[in-house]
């Protein structure tokens, strides 16, 4: 999944690239609506469209016969009980196709979201007071089965962070905590080391509004890897099961909402839209 997602990020990063000088707002706009079209033009060639008209059809025609013998009662009530059969079988001959949908549905949103969900953290001077909720908290989770290892835990930090406050460790339950500051703009890379196991997370800070993929965390797994392809996911044997972070989030302008919500909320909408404006264009039965 990781090398999969290294091709998603260069392809988007050669997509989205010209689309930049613009906006966030129209790479958003454009990539749901061409994702919207494409996948109506995937699902008319996975889905058994004749199939799909035909229970529409009869549907319609279930639907003309209560109202033709409405003053029927067993006409009626077989003719409802034909219309809610053939109900169910509209929806299973729709719902299956998206299933192979569901995979590049989610990569195309992580894309979005880890491009425009979020704002780099702030920089501060060094000597500023960090005390009132300015600092950055990431927080560690070992695997169950190596707790242990959250008390060896180390963290290398780069030119350009400062610690905050202590590392805190708290082996029991495989967690630590640390709080740092970026006092320069940049991609900054902080190391965590644990024993022989070192993972980084990256801290993008300052510059706000440029377009940069960012991940507020970095977890194991293949839905980690799915949910957050900025970063490569941990590997199975890694002890390490998460490191986390909060960003700010960006403001998407006229879309509606904000941060990882709003791109999702967007993204939905945007993609529907414009797959039903070419439903009758495509000829796509749904």
């Amino acid at each position: 999944m990781n090398a999969l997602n290294s091709a998603a990020n260069a392809l988007f990063d050669l997509l989205l690239a010209p689309l930049e000088a613009v906006g966030g707002w129209l790479a958003l706009t454009l990539v749901s609506g061409i994702f919207g079209v494409l996948a109506l033009v995937v699902f008319k060639h996975i889905s058994w469209q004749d199939g799909i008209k035909g229970t529409k059809d009869k549907i319609k025609g279930h639907m003309i016969e209560i109202r033709i013998y409405q003053d029927d009662l067993g006409l009626v009530s077989r003719a409802i009980g034909k219309v809610l059969l053939r109900n169910l079988q509209y929806v299973v001959l729709n719902f299956g196709p998206f299933i192979p949908l569901m995979v590049p549905f989610g990569m195309v949103a992580a894309q979005l979201v880890v491009r425009y969900g979020f704002e780099p953290v702030a920089v501060q001077q060094v000597g500023e007071d960090h005390m009132a909720g300015s600092a950055v908290t990431f927080e560690v989770h070992f695997a169950d089965s190596a707790r242990a290892a959250a008390g060896d835990l180390e963290l290398e930090l780069p030119d350009g962070v400062a610690l905050a406050s202590p590392l805190v460790r708290i082996p029991g339950q495989g967690r630590a905590f640390v709080e740092v500051v970026a006092t320069e703009p940049g991609v900054h890379e902080l190391v965590f080391v644990s024993g022989n196991s070192r993972e980084t997370k990256l801290l993008h800070a300052g510059a706000e509004g440029v377009q940069r993929e960012m991940q507020p965390e970095r977890g194991r797994g293949f839905l980690a890897a799915l949910l957050w392809p900025a970063e490569e996911a941990f590997s199975g044997d890694s002890p390490f099961e998460l490191i986390r972070t909060v960003y700010p989030e960006r403001d998407l302008g006229w879309l509606p909402g904000a941060g990882p919500a709003g791109v999702l909320i967007a993204f939905v909408l945007l993609s529907m839209l414009f797959g039903f404006a070419a439903l009758k264009p495509l000829g796509v039965q749904i």
